[in-house]
């Protein structure tokens, strides 16, 4: 458990020369479930008292928002995939880490871990990496493979790796990478994503202007390989034909949606990316996630605190969210396995409404409360020097 015994000692935050602790958060991807994290953990630390920035490509919801919890912005200019600017973006990262002098740096997702853990870049200054889902998952064969060698040897060199969920850290482990990882799981805030009635989703339909009567089908994420929405739209074929009263609302944008747009077929609503995906899980009758690979997604959370029954690919990240209970799991990349579930769902509303009501008994298990309390204690343990090893044949247990 990380808990207060790793920063035990007449040392806590006080200990820094009677300051308050400084943080400064990196990241590339300034949209999706990163941001959406970020902006989160941001706003607690800075209700602990900390001095907190976060350093980003000036678009986006992470710049935007971030600022109305008083976190300031440095902009950093970051492309999403490695190539001969990184060099650059990491020159420039270390010009801020150098005039910003913070206790701790912590790296989210690929492009920042990769920038922020070049030799010389962090000076020094304890490190925090974490993946939002590794490197290696994105890409095969050779480049994948060199991913993997640069994880493990930047591992060496990192004070904690925080996986966000246990098969993230299993992934590592797998993979060589053992004795610096941390397992807290994503959250989601129980007080603003609240459980929607009957009501609440006739409301959010009135508000999205859908009718009340269709049997809908929701996927909200960046429109991407990655989220899969292709083989929702191969396995949307065979629901439409099956279930003439059912839609289905692909909320997102990405580097797919012009692709997939063309091949959206009957029912089928591309809606822009939301900053506040509520209204769309409130008015859903089935939230699917359809991905090749995760960390542990926010939406998933989101749509059980919500009260949605979830149909999901069997993946790590998701098999830990998803139970019987709440919804299916679906074999990844099978898209008549998708269909059915799905159909399932549509044909018996029973069955949706049972499993929306499991859902929100599940949500409880995930607050992100727990999640910023045990993130703020190790990044403290590291910015201390205190932090140890975990465990390497089990994750952090979360109470």
């Amino acid at each position: 458990m990380i808990d207060d015994r790793l920063t035990a000692g007449p040392s806590a935050e006080s200990g820094l020369q009677d300051r308050p602790l400084r943080v400064l958060h990196v990241a590339q991807p300034t949209t999706g479930g990163v941001a959406g994290y970020l902006v989160q953990a941001l706003a607690a630390q800075r209700d602990r008292g900390w001095r907190v920035v976060v350093a980003c490509p000036p678009d986006g919801v992470l710049p935007q928002e971030a600022p109305e919890h008083g976190v300031p912005v440095l902009p950093w200019q970051a492309g999403r995939a490695p190539g001969m600017s990184t060099l650059d973006e990491a020159r420039e990262l270390r010009r801020i880490i150098s005039a910003l002098g913070p206790d701790v740096i912590h790296l989210h997702s690929s492009k920042a871990g990769l920038a922020g853990r070049l030799p010389g870049v962090a000076g020094g200054r304890p490190v925090l990496f974490q993946p939002h889902g590794w490197s290696w998952l994105t890409s095969g064969g050779a480049l994948a493979r060199a991913s993997t060698r640069w994880e493990r040897w930047a591992a060496r060199g990192t004070d904690a790796i925080v996986c966000v969920g246990e098969g993230e850290r299993l992934q590592g482990v797998a993979k060589g990478i053992r004795d610096r990882l941390w397992t807290i799981r994503n959250g989601v805030d129980l007080s603003r994503f609240l459980p929607a009635d009957e009501q609440e989703r006739r409301l959010a339909r009135e508000r999205l202007s859908l009718s009340a009567d269709v049997r809908l089908v929701v996927c909200v994420g960046r429109v991407t390989r990655q989220k899969g929405q292709d083989l929702l739209l191969d396995a949307w074929d065979r629901v439409a034909a099956s279930c003439p009263d059912a839609e289905l609302a692909l909320v997102g944008s990405g580097d797919m949606l012009e692709e997939l747009r063309h091949r959206g077929g009957q029912r089928v609503r591309f809606v822009p990316e939301v900053a506040d995906p509520r209204d769309w899980l409130a008015a859903a009758d089935v939230v699917a996630i359809p991905s090749r690979w995760e960390g542990l997604p926010l939406v998933a959370l989101e749509a059980l605190a919500v009260g949605r029954s979830v149909v999901a690919s069997r993946i790590p990240g998701l098999i830990e969210v998803v139970t019987s209970e709440v919804g299916a799991l679906v074999s990844s990349g099978d898209s008549a396995d998708l269909a059915r579930a799905l159909m399932l769902r549509l044909r018996g509303p029973g069955l949706a409404a049972s499993e929306a009501q499991a859902a929100r008994v599940r949500a409880q298990e995930f607050d992100v409360a727990e999640t910023h309390r045990q993130l703020c204690a190790l990044t403290l343990a590291v910015a201390m020097g205190t932090v140890g090893a975990p465990a390497l044949d089990s994750p952090v247990p979360v109470t």
